[in-house]
């Protein structure tokens, strides 16, 4: 399968249109045509509906599109492994969750680069579902998850059990002393769409069908400036603001007649990569579970 036909058909799937998908790879818009039709004849299936006015995926489109993708990211991961075999004796590949990266990754990776300066890192961050389809396909070593893999060749153990808390600007006095479930509307909600396990629709199960948020962002981390400059309530695991509720920048509000379910994310790594040097070293350098909470 062409690989400059998957990265053309990955474009045009983003963009939408002929011509600035030529533009994007300084080709003329024939041969975008040409190498979409090279890749619907070779897999025997209309990858794109096109009118005069759009360009969309097929059913069958949207569903090669994730195929594509890590098709074409195998294919980096390996030219990139091949051009570091004589710069560094190892490399490593990590992949996380926006939230456990900024609660409890950060400074053991700067460790990690210390301490280990033949030792080429890659961090990748991202949602748990696109990271375990990565670590699956083998362009990731390790994965830190909110979603566990319970998969035959698949080490996945607990990393961190977090608490999820409602938080706000001190500004917001009304329910300092707690909310009823049927009082989160009245709020301003800043909302995330994350992966809790399988508590991934815990949030909007809260509020009345159809609701719709004044604000919605797809990291966590990305709230929190909107939250200290007094635009609304949200819940974030308590590690993430613990800082900002010991400095008073943001308070929490307890909850009456309902509870939050706790945050469980996992460290999942390829049975047959468990003794690779680059990991074990990584290992040693997590801090002890029992000083994350």
């Amino acid at each position: 399968m062409n690989i400059e036909n998957l990265k053309t058909f990955i474009t045009l799937s983003e963009l939408k249109n002929f011509t600035q998908t030529a533009d994007r790879y300084y080709i003329v818009q024939s041969t975008v045509t040409n190498r979409i039709m090279e890749l619907e004849k070779e897999l025997g299936k209309k990858l794109f509906v096109r009118n005069r006015k759009n360009v969309e995926l097929t059913d069958e489109g949207h569903h090669f599109l994730s195929y594509a993708k890590r098709i074409v990211a195998l294919e980096a991961s390996a030219i990139e492994e091949l051009s570091m075999l004589h710069t560094f004796s190892e490399t490593l590949r990590i992949g996380t969750v926006n939230t456990v990266y900024d609660c409890y990754l950060t400074h053991t990776i700067q460790d990690y680069i210390r301490t280990y300066q033949d030792i080429s890192v890659k961090v990748i961050i991202d949602h748990s579902g696109p990271l375990l389809r990565m670590l699956q396909d083998g362009t990731l070593d390790a994965v830190f998850s909110y979603i566990p893999l319970k998969k035959a060749g698949f080490l996945c153990t607990p990393f961190h059990s977090d608490e999820l808390v409602l938080v706000t600007s001190p500004e917001h006095q009304e329910f300092r002393d707690g909310i009823r479930q049927n009082q989160l509307p009245d709020v301003n909600y800043l909302y995330c769409d994350f992966m809790i396990q399988d508590n991934g629709t815990f949030i909007r199960d809260m509020f009345p069908k159809n609701y719709s948020f004044s604000f919605e962002i797809d990291k966590l981390t990305h709230l929190l400036p909107y939250l200290t400059d007094g635009l609304g309530h949200t819940f974030l695991p308590k590690s993430l603001v613990r800082k900002h509720l010991d400095d008073g920048t943001l308070i929490s509000i307890p909850l009456i007649d309902f509870k939050a379910p706790m945050i469980q994310s996992f460290l999942i790594i390829p049975e047959g990569k468990a003794n690779n040097p680059s990991i074990l070293k990584f290992m040693e350098q997590l801090p002890p579970k029992e000083t994350l909470s």
